[in-house]
Parts: structure tokens; C-alpha cells; sequence
């Protein structure tokens, strides 16, 4: 295991809880609040890890990813009840409009930007925005309960700012198109997201022959996974692509978005991973990191809709990953928090940071078996992409 040794950072303020689509919207923002709250009460934030407070994002720093008819749609969207507006994806059951709507949806990208610049600026050597990680949201629409992408206009600006090379890394369930499409035709941009198979997940896309534009091909690369995929599948899947293709790319910094809807009891798709499979992709992705770019890393935060069970859980041992000092699976739960999300929500929480599994995959070098769709999903990706990097496909 790879420890941080240089200083790490949490861009947070609980004003990025405005960002809040309605009671019976399924991405809660209480998510982030219990997240945030475990996460001190474990001592997270009282370590290395340093909180650092989120700014607003201006218009002309959405603008270089968004185009100025969506950011006018959605501040009248913000200022207008009952608006809708589905040329841009506002006022839909997965984009309903809310008060002030353009303030909330910037200050997330604010927050993630200040992430970026705190890694890129040697500010910090890690840095985490576990409000952003919007992935879906296209430049000129709305989508998939992403207004602004936050992680697009991160990487825009890294590469306004002098970066060469961006590896994107996305782990959420659901398939990262919106960053994809951003930067479908640079080279700059290497973007990998696993993700279960839009073949029966929004949003439909996310293919192994998806493979970038024509002046970049090659630069993107999606593993779809087949439903009830659990810990061994996925991880098998993660190490037989995402580590050669990110150490061959040779990238300046890597970013990495962290839905944990993977879950198994995330309610809104049909993977099966445990909170103990999330953290072990975590640890291995910040062990990448100290490989590959120095330690330059940027995480964000992304899907998952079991507010209480998963969210907090999962997110709390990213924290502790970044800031260094990582918490073991058994950890215990605090009373106090456990006490207060019974409070709030009239739920009982669970008792220990870990699901009780032990995450372990069979290497892919030991051998394709073509017979699992599982393997099938692996080798398509592999036999599509690897040789575009000089890689061989085969085990």
C-alpha cells in the first residue's frame, strides 16, 4: 500500500447541499451531509487530510466546457417555477428545476476546479470534491441528474493550465459520457469507464468499440460490464485494463470519479459490489497514482443512491485514502452518528464501515475463459484498444 506522505485535500462547504433537485429526487444531498459528518466524526478530517473551502465557479469558467444557451437555460431554469426546457434537459423527472439552480450547479464545479488547481499548483498532492464527479452532462444539456459537468471543466482547465496529458478514470456504474464526449477528439485525454452495460443502463452508451474521435483514437476506452457483476468480476475487469493503459499513456495527473451506485444495494442499477470491492478499487487507484504521476491525483465523488447504507460508508474510506491514513474495513460506526441519521431519517444505519467481504480476482494473465460474459466484455474492450497503445490484447 502506497501512503501519502505530501499534503491532501477536501474541498467542501455544506452550501454545496443546495445542490438538491426535491425530497423525491433520488440523489439526495443528505447523502454528502452524512458523508461528510462520518467522515469527521472518524477523525478523517482531523488528520491530514485538510478542508478547503469551495468557491463559485464564474460563468466564463463553465463556458469552456458548456455552452452560454444551456448556463442562460439554466439560470432561468433557477429563477422560473414549473420550467421546462428539454432541448436542454431541464424540467424533467431526472432534471427537475429548483430554486436558484445555476448558483448550486456552480458552486459544484467551483469546488471540483479548486481541486484541480489544488493538485496541478502543488497546493496539494491529492485533493477530493466529493460534491462533483456530474459526468453525464453534455455541453450544451443537461443529463442524468448532472447540470454543469464539473469534471469536464476540471480538465479543461488542467490543459489550460499547461497539462500534456489527463487520464480520467471513472468507476460510477453508470457510463461517463459526458466527460467521453468533452474530449472524444483530444489525445490529451485518455477517459476509461467501467460501467454496467448501457445494453440495460442508462445511458445507452459505453461500448468497447466506442473508441474516440478521429484525431484521438484511441483515447477512449469502456469496459462493459454484464449485470450482477460483484467484487472478483469487477476487479478482475479493473486490473485487466485500467493499469496498463493508464501506465502506457504516461498522463501528468489522473482524475477519477467515484460513484458508488455499483453496490449492491444501490436501488437504481444491478451491479453487485461491496463496500469492501469499492475500497480496494480506491486503494488501487491512488497506488496508480504514486506510480504513474507522482502522486497527482484528483477524486471526485458521483452516483449512488443508497443515502444511508452505502454512500456514507464508502465515500468516508475515499476520504481517509486520499488524506493517507486509510480506515479499516471493520471499523465501528459511531453512535453519534448513527443516532443522528436515526434522527433525521428514522433509518437504522449500519454498524460497521466494512459489508464483511474479503475482494479478491483472479489475474488476468492466468487465462481468457470466453465461455463468461464477463471475460467476453474484458477481451472486447482489451482486443479493441490495447493495440491503439502498442499493448498486446491477449493475456
Amino acid at each position: 500500500m502506497v501512503e501519502c506522505h505530501g499534503p491532501a485535500t477536501a474541498v467542501f462547504d455544506t452550501s454545496l447541499t443546495e445542490y438538491n433537485f426535491g425530497p423525491q429526487h433520488p440523489m439526495s444531498p443528505i447523502r454528502v451531509d452524512l458523508t461528510m459528518r462520518l467522515a469527521d466524526q472518524l477523525g478523517v478530517l482531523n488528520g491530514q487530510l485538510k478542508l478547503v473551502p469551495a468557491p463559485m465557479a464564474s460563468e466564463d469558467l463553465i463556458a469552456t466546457v458548456h455552452r452560454p444557451e444551456l448556463i442562460e437555460a439554466v439560470t432561468k431554469a433557477g429563477t422560473t417555477p414549473g420550467y421546462v426546457d428539454e432541448a436542454h434537459g431541464l424540467g424533467t423527472d431526472d432534471n427537475p428545476v429548483f430554486e436558484d439552480m445555476h448558483h448550486a450547479s456552480a458552486h459544484v464545479v467551483g469546488a471540483s476546479v479548486e481541486a484541480f488547481r489544488q493538485v496541478w499548483t502543488g497546493a496539494a498532492l491529492h485533493s477530493v470534491s466529493i460534491a462533483g464527479g456530474l459526468h453525464h452532462a453534455m455541453p450544451n444539456r443537461a443529463s442524468g441528474f448532472c447540470i454543469y459537468n464539473d469534471v469536464a471543466v476540471g480538465i479543461q482547465w488542467l490543459l489550460d493550465h499547461g497539462a500534456q496529458r489527463v487520464a480520467y478514470v471513472d468507476v460510477d456504474v453508470h457510463h461517463g459520457d459526458g466527460v467521453e464526449r468533452v474530449f472524444w477528439n483530444d489525445p490529451r485525454v485518455l477517459t476509461i469507464s467501467l460501467h454496467e452495460t448501457g445494453q440495460l443502463l442508462f445511458p445507452g452508451t459505453g461500448f468497447p468499440h466506442d473508441l474516440g474521435g478521429p484525431d484521438a483514437h484511441g483515447s477512449a476506452v469502456n469496459v462493459a460490464l454484464p449485470p450482477g457483476t460483484a467484487d472478483a468480476g469487477w476487479l478482475r475487469a479493473f486490473h485487466a485494463v485500467v493499469p496498463p493503459l493508464v501506465r502506457e499513456f504516461a498522463p501528468d495527473i489522473l482524475v477519477t470519479q467515484h460513484g458508488c451506485d455499483s453496490h449492491m444495494e444501490d436501488p437504481l442499477a444491478h451491479l453487485m459490489l461491496s463496500v469492501d470491492g469499492q475500497r480496494a478499487a480506491y486503494l488501487s487507484l491512488h497506488e496508480l497514482a504514486h506510480e504513474v504521476t507522482g502522486g497527482r491525483w484528483v477524486a471526485t465523488g458521483g452516483g449512488g443512491y443508497a443515502v444511508v447504507d452505502v454512500v456514507p460508508r464508502a465515500w468516508t474510506h475515499l476520504l481517509a485514502i486520499v488524506g493517507g491514513s486509510p480506515l479499516e474495513p471493520g471499523t465501528e460506526v459511531p453512535e453519534a452518528w448513527r443516532e443522528h441519521v436515526l434522527e433525521r431519517l428514522g433509518k437504522q444505519a449500519p454498524r460497521h464501515l466494512t459489508d464483511g467481504r474479503a475482494p479478491a480476482w483472479r489475474d488476468w494473465r492466468q487465462g481468457y475463459d470466453p465461455d463468461t460474459w464477463l471475460d467476453r466484455a474484458i477481451h472486447a474492450t482489451r482486443e479493441e484498444i490495447f493495440p491503439l497503445h502498442g499493448l498486446d490484447p491477449m493475456p
